[in-house]
């Protein structure tokens, strides 16, 4: 059995090649594991399809797998062979293991540490395992993917150091005042960046969102989405003494928020702090609102240095997310080796084989009034012996593989026996 993954990611292949392979819908993701799970030497799939990555991970005899995968993904999909090829990738056994850990882990993601793509691989995970398409070796190497995952979550803090633009802003507004619960917020314009923002502020326990915009229609279905208050763009200068955050991301050719208007609201607010982000370009707000007390302005350049910083934080404890990925990548390896038990079976034989010869080069001493013959008879009797006592262990050794605790089976044996330095194949070779 051969553990691999063939696919393609944001690191090989353009949007316009991911989009065309993938399985976006449940029931092009069951009828792509029937497609794949039908293909020559195929025991068991999952098949991971996300906007960044489309792989398959298989178990089974993978020469020739390529070719063969290829040739479905084209029919499927109806792309041409050349063109899908380049941007294919075929890993195996340690290499195709590592990948898989990696991925959960979220060191192989565009946003590198990102926690989404975990969940994503379990929910794959499952849908496959639900259609009967997983066995043995997928399950526990999924199940140790997800636990690598989680130990890099907590013995590292990779995800603790945010690397978008909007998180970003969230993060910087929760330290300037510690808490969001009791704090307001104003969304100008209707920009991507900001929207995302506003969304992040309620999910860290904003409570109420104003929401102004040229086009008031606009501004009622932001309002209604953000479950907020809509306001026309010539009321919103009246509402800023209201709110403590304002995002502002909109088309304005020049600055709709001046030193006068904050001055204004400042007074109104009795000088509490407010925070201003301004993720429109041109900007919205005036560099000189950021000289009066208790304001706090960040433009799209001091986000994303911040999220430059971050990020080279975040590559900081990859490092350290890699050694524990080559740490759990050993043990997985170690736990595929222990189920290799030709040479322990070799090594048990052997053992019996040792005590018949010590002990019958013994009797043969005593008997030396027996004929050959009658010797003979006491030697095959001996080696009958061994074989019926030897002939259940071997059975159950060899179907060792089909069960999850097979490790623990191989060590006792090697205990009892005093079998330890026994190793699996690819430790002698």
């Amino acid at each position: 059995m051969n553990i691999c993954v063939i696919g393609l990611s944001h690191k090989t292949a353009p949007v316009e090649i991911r989009e065309k392979v993938a399985f976006s819908s449940q029931q092009k993701l069951e009828e792509g594991l029937m497609l794949i799970k039908k293909l020559d030497g195929v025991k068991e799939c999952v098949i991971l399809s996300t906007c960044n990555r489309v792989e398959m991970y298989l178990v089974g005899e993978c020469n020739g797998i390529l070719d063969n995968v290829v040739e479905a993904l084209s029919c499927y999909h109806g792309i041409k062979k050349e063109e899908l090829t380049p941007h294919l990738y075929l890993k195996e056994d340690r290499e195709a293991i590592r990948h898989i850990f990696k991925v959960a882990s979220g060191l192989d993601s565009m946003v590198l540490g990102e926690p989404q793509i975990t969940g994503q691989l379990k929910e794959a995970y499952g849908y496959a395992a639900g259609k009967n398409m997983t066995g043995f070796f997928t399950n526990k190497l999924m199940h140790t993917a997800f636990s690598v995952a989680k130990r890099v979550r907590t013995e590292t803090k990779i995800g603790s150091f945010a690397v978008s633009i909007s998180y970003v802003a969230v993060e910087l507004a929760k330290k300037i005042f510690e808490s969001l619960e009791d704090k307001k917020a104003m969304l100008i314009g209707a920009g991507e960046m900001a929207e995302l923002a506003a969304k992040h502020l309620l999910s860290n326990g904003i409570k109420e969102i104003i929401v102004a915009n040229r086009t008031y229609e606009r501004a009622c279905f932001l309002a209604n989405e953000f479950n907020g208050i809509p306001c026309s763009f010539e009321e919103f200068p009246e509402k800023l003494k209201f709110v403590d955050i304002v995002i502002s991301s909109t088309g304005a050719p020049t600055f709709i928020i001046t030193p006068e208007k904050v001055k204004e609201a400042i007074k109104a607010r009795k000088n509490r702090p407010m925070f201003f982000i301004d993720i429109a370009v041109p900007r919205d707000i005036d560099p000189k609102v950021n000289e009066i007390d208790n304001v706090y302005v960040y433009d799209i350049d001091d986000l994303q240095n911040v999220v430059d910083a971050n990020l080279l934080e975040r590559q900081k404890e990859a490092k350290k997310a890699e050694v524990i990925i080559e740490e759990e990548l050993e043990s997985f390896q170690q736990w595929l080796k222990s189920l290799n038990v030709k040479p322990l079976l070799v090594a048990l034989r052997k053992h019996f084989e040792d005590i018949k010869n010590i002990e019958y080069e013994e009797a043969k001493k005593k008997l030396s009034h027996l004929s050959e013959k009658d010797l003979n008879v006491i030697e095959a009797l001996l080696n009958a012996i061994i074989n019926k006592t030897l002939h259940h262990p071997t059975v159950f050794l060899k179907n060792l593989s089909t069960m999850d605790n097979a490790y623990q089976y191989v060590d006792t044996i090697k205990e009892l026996f005093n079998l330890k330095g026994v190793k699996g194949a690819e430790e002698e070779n």
